[in-house]
């Protein structure tokens, strides 16, 4: 993900080459409600895989969007948490959020606590 270059110059296409996938807004989702630990993440309604887990964390690592930080040693084990550069999707995934509520059938509602919540300046 984030180790290809980008496509082209364009925003949208760069932003794709990193966000596109079918997971990183969704582990996003999970790290921005509280969520911090891999079995946690794994324990997601959207049933993620391990091995696919585990890579799209190393990539949003290295984007720079999450932390990850050890909790304990043996075995070694570690909680992430959300960057500022990733605190800065929340807009979009409030808005992506808004626009699955109004235009597709039979999506949950977020928690408020999520949609009042502002993303840092």
């Amino acid at each position: 993900m984030s180790a290809r270059p980008p496509r082209s110059g364009c925003p949208i296409a760069s932003s794709l080459d990193l966000l596109g996938d079918r997971w990183t807004l969704v582990i996003l989702r999970d790290l921005l409600t509280g969520k911090s630990r891999y079995a946690e993440l794994l324990a997601s309604p959207e049933r993620i895989s391990t091995n696919i887990l585990a890579a799209r964390l190393a990539d949003m690592e290295a984007a720079g969007l999450i932390v990850r930080s050890a909790y304990q040693e043996s075995p070694r084990r570690f909680a992430y948490a959300v960057t500022a550069k990733g605190e800065a999707l929340l807009p979009v995934l409030q808005q992506l959020c808004l626009w699955g509520n109004a235009h597709l059938p039979d999506t949950w509602t977020p928690p408020t606590s999520f949609m009042k919540r502002a993303a840092p300046q």
